[in-house]
């Protein structure tokens, strides 16, 4: 009788060694299955406007400066991200707007150019066509004004220590965390990004961050080491 008693008392010790085994592997599996569920956030991929480069170039006469700008189309502030189209824009200042100014150009084997348009706002010429050329460190091109023909070759002002946009992206979201978690959730970043590279005699990187009622989070970053010059909320 004890004999069996004791083999009863291992066979439950069994069950209930085997219930705890059980249990954890269960935790284990279940920790896993939620970690490899759980939604990992490419902010980068909620960038609707992104501007990475900027070339410049003068003479005597003129100056011209060219941006690389990859926007959305519609273009709209609203915190949503949409397909966004590589466009490169120019503006070119002259002594006056009272002559017909034009502009030729090569990317890649293909030329660009044609008739600008006076903004009175800027007080430049602007141009603007659809040709990607985030990472020209130079464009030789020729302007005609009036009855002029001026040929620059504009350079980047981009160096090496220049910080991508993804590079100042992450780590603006590691300083400012909580900016970009109080729109995070596990279906993604509700709002999008703007990030534009500055050239005020240095470089700058302006990042907005934009939630779907508009607001925005504005900050002015050093564009080589990625610390905040500037904050503000517009």
């Amino acid at each position: 009788m004890n004999a069996f008693n004791h083999f009863k008392t291992r066979i439950f010790t069994f069950r209930k060694s085997f219930c705890r085994l059980l249990l954890f592997l269960l935790c284990i599996c279940t920790g896993l299955c939620f970690s490899a569920c759980k939604k990992e956030i490419d902010y980068f991929s909620y960038v609707s406007e992104v501007c990475d480069n900027i070339l410049l170039a003068k003479n005597e006469t003129l100056s011209v400066r060219a941006y690389a700008v990859n926007r959305e189309n519609p273009y709209l502030a609203d915190g949503v991200p949409r397909e966004r189209t590589a466009r490169a824009e120019f503006f070119i200042t002259v002594p006056s707007a009272d002559k017909a100014c034009e502009i030729a150009f090569e990317v890649n084997g293909k030329m660009f150019g044609g008739d600008t348009s006076y903004d009175n706002v800027k007080a430049q010429y602007y141009f603007s066509c659809s040709v990607d050329i985030s990472s020209l460190k130079t464009l030789p091109l020729k302007i005609t004004y009036g009855e002029d023909v001026h040929t620059l070759t504009m350079q980047s002002v981009k160096t090496d220590k220049t910080l991508k946009p993804r590079q100042l992206l992450e780590s603006l979201r590691k300083e400012k965390s909580d900016v970009f978690t109080v729109l995070t959730d596990e279906y993604g970043f509700a709002g999008e990004i703007y990030i534009r590279l500055l050239y005020e005699e240095a470089l700058y990187y302006y990042v907005g961050v934009i939630d779907r009622n508009g607001k925005t989070q504005a900050f002015l970053l050093n564009a080589q080491t990625g610390k905040i010059l500037a904050q503000r909320q517009l």
